[in-house]
Formats: C-alpha cells, sequence, structure tokens
C-alpha cells in the first residue's frame, strides 16, 4: 500500500512539475506554436498544434465521470 500511494505521488509530482501550466492546460511548452496568417480574401487564421499533455477540457470531462451505482440490491 505505501508503494503505490509513493509511487502514485511521485508521478503526479513529476507530472506537475515537469509541465507548464498554460491556459488550455498542461503542457510541455508555456506558449503553444501557433500559426497565425491571413488568406487571399483578408481573413484572420489562428491554427495550434496540439502539443497540451492535457487539457482543462479534459480534466473537466473526467472529474464528471463517477462510477455507476449498483442498480440491484445486495441484500
Amino acid at each position: 500500500m505505501k508503494t503505490t500511494l509513493f509511487a502514485a505521488t511521485l508521478f503526479l509530482a513529476t507530472l506537475f512539475l515537469s509541465g507548464c501550466v498554460n491556459k488550455h492546460g498542461i503542457s510541455a511548452k508555456y506558449y503553444s506554436d501557433c500559426k497565425e496568417y491571413y488568406d487571399l480574401q483578408g481573413y484572420y487564421h489562428k491554427e495550434c498544434g496540439e502539443d497540451d499533455i492535457i487539457t482543462y477540457k479534459t480534466m473537466k470531462e473526467a472529474i464528471k465521470k463517477k462510477k455507476p451505482e449498483p442498480t440491484s440490491n445486495v441484500w
């Protein structure tokens, strides 16, 4: 039990201390590599790569998921 708790703590510490927290989530870089340009009609485009380790949207979805309630009575 202690080794599992220690391993989980060590994993979470390395995850949070090695990544950068930015406005999208946790990534290896603080600033995302984005390509910004105007097309021939004058419309602005911004394309950003998906370099996040985990996003806030993914975290929210994981928190909302919970174990299903048992449908049958044990007693």
